[in-house]
């Protein structure tokens, strides 16, 4: 990613700052990858790879560690003001909320261990449906995010804010319909915490995305869009409804 902004003078100062942003990049790619392999582990009842992923979560939390040493290490040297600190600071609150996404989709590989690590009753197919269908709509939102992030693109991040208010709408029937297998089977009263612990990782997955969108916001703006609604955001920054395309699922 090449941030946005004027050429300064020292040129070292954009190098660094791309280097950190390029960071941020790997990040989102890492933490998107985790998210399907916790998903595919569930999908094929393999605790093996959940303990994979579990274990590959150091590795986003070393990369948020060396982005953030290298974020205090550029403000030191450079004493950045006005824009370039606005750049630097977003930067940070990137990280922060990537590294998070990766403890949700560790959370994701923690139930295939619980349900698959020992001889307990699983969970049927019909109650894990909702989590393999949330899980890819909030990998879209943060992959969206994320080529946001790269492009600074207003658009895709705007997209991103709407794409929050239907999986809002999604999680809600998502509880609505595990309340019902409840009662259809009581049976599945052992699993409805697990599951819904579960949904819950996701939603807070998908909001990340979602903060994420507005940092990109507020990189590209400088508008801080934090805790408005997608309609109010829209007005803000004038823009036109976008295209279905801009945030459609990606299959």
């Amino acid at each position: 990613m090449q941030m946005a902004g004027n050429k300064h003078t020292i040129h070292r100062f954009d190098d660094e700052l791309n280097e950190i942003a390029n960071l941020v990049d790997k990040m989102g790619v890492i933490s998107v990858n985790q998210l399907r392999r916790a998903v595919k582990s569930l999908k094929k009842e393999n605790p093996v790879s959940a303990h994979k992923v579990i274990n590959r979560d150091r590795k986003l939390n070393a990369l948020e560690v060396e982005t953030d040493d290298k974020i205090i290490q550029l403000i030191a040297k450079r004493a950045p003001v006005a824009g370039d600190l606005r750049q630097i600071i977003t930067l940070g609150k990137v990280v922060t909320d990537l590294e998070r996404t990766g403890d949700e989709a560790r959370k994701i590989a923690g139930l295939c261990v619980r349900f698959y690590e020992t001889d307990h009753h699983s969970p049927g197919d019909h109650i894990l449906r909702d989590i393999f269908s949330m899980s890819k709509y909030v990998g879209n939102m943060l992959e969206i995010a994320m080529e946001a992030f790269s492009r600074l693109n207003v658009e895709q991040a705007f997209g991103v804010l709407r794409m929050d208010e239907e999986l809002e709408v999604q999680f809600e029937a998502i509880l609505r319909r595990l309340s019902t297998f409840i009662m259809e089977d009581s049976r599945n009263i052992g699993h409805f915490v697990d599951i819904v612990l579960g949904i819950r990782a996701l939603e807070r997955f998908g909001g990340h995305a979602k903060n994420i969108a507005g940092h990109v916001i507020f990189l590209s703006t400088a508008k801080d869009v934090r805790h408005m609604e997608a309609d109010d955001v829209q007005q803000l920054l004038g823009l036109t409804a976008p295209g279905e395309s801009a945030w459609c699922d990606r299959g």
